[in-house]
């Protein structure tokens, strides 16, 4: 038998054999709930957060549920008399017996104390009848090929269905005391006061950055911006390979795993870049094959350090946000020190096809909330890279502010730290020329002015944190090597 034919034959089988099953419910259940909430509705306490209307198998039961839950909500009393003005009129529930159902699921109460063991059943039932909906549009996309949806694109949907599905009624964290989360708080300082540097995130290997943040917070998204040749990649990169051999160097106790996502660069670029860093050569001649047989040393040398470096990099083109939380989800399981994750950058990254059709703004803020998601899901803080409008060039003053975000409204509001790169020996690099009518002892002047502001900021960067949920807001200098595109500390004198 041909492959064609055993996969045409095993679908039949499952379709004949998915026809023969019943759908998971349980209508007594669902009765039950109901009558319990009918007769007391302080039991809706033990039930409302984990359950709504969609988790029942009977329509008419989940609207009998939300209107129940609307009337409590508001502190009115829900019961037989109070609803049957709102069901007198619905056809659905004349032809279960009309407002007489609703006396007829109060006085079939047995129990008002197993409310909760109902109330998991129908959430357990609705799980599996959403599990079986997943798998019928698994199989189904998966027969009708699409050219520009590829399989693995979804696999990725899938998943996140999946994850979405498992995250349905989870209330694991609930409320926490005021005295656990000082507890929290207290061991979260300490940990911070037997470190060298006294910071109580992921470094970022650069001192005063890590003074004014206090490190990369957990479950933050922090946003590296600024204008094309200002650097933000570099400065990506250093922070992910900081943080990286930070934990190698100090056994675990500082810095963390990082997966580095290079939207822009190849992953052969990018190690070639760092490559060129650690061996203090040019990567662009390390690319042209520009050096001596000797400079072959320091390579090896280079590279044996970045082997033991907990740096992983996916080059993929195009990742939309479902699938980079897909990939990092998958990476943490595998590797279970990872505690950074790098994006550069934002603006490369897709959301849904529906949302990009939509509007660009739109598909931003789900990129943004998604990455604001991830970030809080695994309890790791998320950088993410990000191009600023060319607002920017159209100012005398070239300083970047909030506003030059590209989309910046759903950016500036999701993150936790937006920073700034700005190079001021970038736009002052241009010899001045003599101006119409100027004399030559004023142009002397102004040249003389111009050198000494040049060699005041050369190899200067400045970071600007424009925003920090947690701390303060400034600006930190840090030594910018544009050879290496190396951001290190600044030794001023």
């Amino acid at each position: 038998m041909t492959e064609l034919a055993l996969i045409s034959t095993n679908s039949r089988a499952l379709s004949a054999n998915t026809n023969q099953r019943t759908i998971p419910s349980n209508t007594e259940a669902e009765q039950a709930l109901l009558g319990a909430l009918l007769v007391n509705n302080s039991v809706y306490e033990k039930v409302g957060e984990t359950l709504s209307g969609r988790h029942f198998f009977d329509p008419v039961h989940g609207r009998i549920y939300d209107a129940i839950a609307t009337l409590i909500d508001r502190g009115q009393i829900a019961d037989t008399k109070t609803l049957k003005g709102l069901f007198d009129n619905d056809p659905a529930l004349t032809e279960l017996g009309g407002s007489n159902y609703l006396v007829m699921l109060a006085a079939n109460v047995v129990s008002i104390f197993n409310v909760e063991d109902y109330a998991n059943l129908i959430h357990e039932l609705y799980l599996r009848r959403q599990l079986i909906g997943i798998g019928t549009d698994v199989v189904n996309d998966a027969f009708s090929y699409d050219l520009e949806q590829k399989a693995s694109t979804q696999i990725e949907e899938a998943e996140a269905k999946l994850f979405d599905l498992a995250e349905t009624g989870d209330t694991s964290r609930g409320f926490l005391s005021l005295k656990e989360a000082v507890k929290l708080s207290i061991e979260t300082a300490n940990e911070a006061y037997k470190r060298d540097s006294h910071i109580t995130g992921v470094t970022t290997g650069l001192r005063d950055l890590d003074t004014k943040l206090g490190g990369l917070q957990k479950s933050d998204l922090i946003i590296v911006a600024g204008r094309p040749g200002m650097g933000k990649t570099a400065l990506a990169t250093n922070i992910a390979f900081n943080a990286a051999r930070a934990f190698v160097q100090t056994n675990g106790k500082e810095g963390a795993g990082v997966a580095f996502f290079s939207l822009e660069m190849s992953s052969e670029q990018l190690a070639t870049r760092l490559l060129g860093e650690r061996a203090r050569f040019s990567s662009d001649k390390i690319r042209r094959g520009a050096f001596k047989a000797q400079d072959f040393r320091k390579f090896v040398e280079a590279s044996k350090e970045l082997s033991s470096i907990p740096l992983y990099i996916d080059d993929t083109p195009a990742l939309s946000v479902a699938g980079l939380r897909t990939r990092v989800r998958r990476l943490k399981r595998t590797e279970p020190n990872l505690g950074l994750v790098v994006v550069d950058y934002l603006q490369l990254l897709q959301g849904s096809l529906a949302k990009s059709k939509e509007n660009r703004v739109q598909e931003v803020s789900e990129i943004t909330r998604g990455l604001k998601g991830i970030a809080k899901e695994l309890n790791i803080p998320v950088l993410a890279a990000s191009q600023l409008s060319r607002a920017v060039e159209q100012r005398e003053d070239k300083t970047p502010q909030l506003a030059d975000l590209r989309e910046s409204g759903s950016i500036e509001q999701d993150a936790d730290i937006v920073m700034f790169i700005y190079r001021e020996e970038y736009y002052n690099n241009k010899e001045p020329s003599h101006k119409p009518g100027e004399t030559e002892e004023a142009y002397e002047k102004r040249y003389q002015h111009w050198q000494h502001t040049c060699e005041k900021i050369r190899n200067i960067a400045t970071v600007i944190v424009a925003k920090q949920r947690h701390g303060p807001i400034g600006e930190v200098d840090l030594h910018f090597d544009g050879e290496f595109t190396k951001f290190s500390n600044l030794e001023r004198e």
